[in-house]
């Protein structure tokens, strides 16, 4: 569901990034950012796309690439590999820090926070001395849908 000040803050923001680097500011690329910014959780490229043509809204699939491109650059959208060769994406400005257990079976992500992780940040940036800006953590394992039901093709 879409936070409208929130939205508003980021299209702001995204609006004089485009305009610092000398690029148009289109219809389509906030429809794309108000897309993202809608969503809730990890999506695709086809995702995302799919989900605007439902929607009615005329945007190539080059537009959301490139569009998706100057997110992330822009630190508003962040990207992911999460052990697969698709990419997936997820908004990022004003979100708090989290980290991923990503399923081997069924690639669901799930996210979780623990403020333990930040306190070992802090404490390796000043023993290393790193001002550390953020960092990236996934755990991969099998989730307990995907144990629960290879345990009843087990018994089958």
């Amino acid at each position: 569901m879409l936070d409208p000040e929130k939205y508003e803050e980021v299209k702001k923001i995204f609006t004089a990034y485009l305009e610092s680097k000398g690029l148009r500011k289109t219809a389509e690329r906030y429809a794309i950012l108000e897309e993202i910014y809608s969503r809730t959780g990890h999506f695709d490229v086809e995702e995302l796309y799919a989900g605007m043509k439902e929607r009615g809204v005329q945007v190539s699939r080059a537009t959301v690439y490139n569009t998706l491109d100057l997110l992330v650059e822009h630190h508003l959208v962040s990207k992911h590999q999460f052990g697969r060769n698709l990419a997936q994406y997820e908004k990022s400005y004003g979100y708090r820090q989290h980290d991923h257990v990503i399923c081997t079976e069924c690639h669901k992500v799930v996210e979780f926070c623990d403020p333990r992780i930040h306190g070992i940040q802090t404490m390796v940036g000043e023993l290393l001395n790193f001002h550390i800006l953020h960092h990236s953590l996934n755990l991969y394992g099998v989730c307990g849908d995907c144990r629960a039901k290879a345990a009843r093709t087990i018994t089958e």
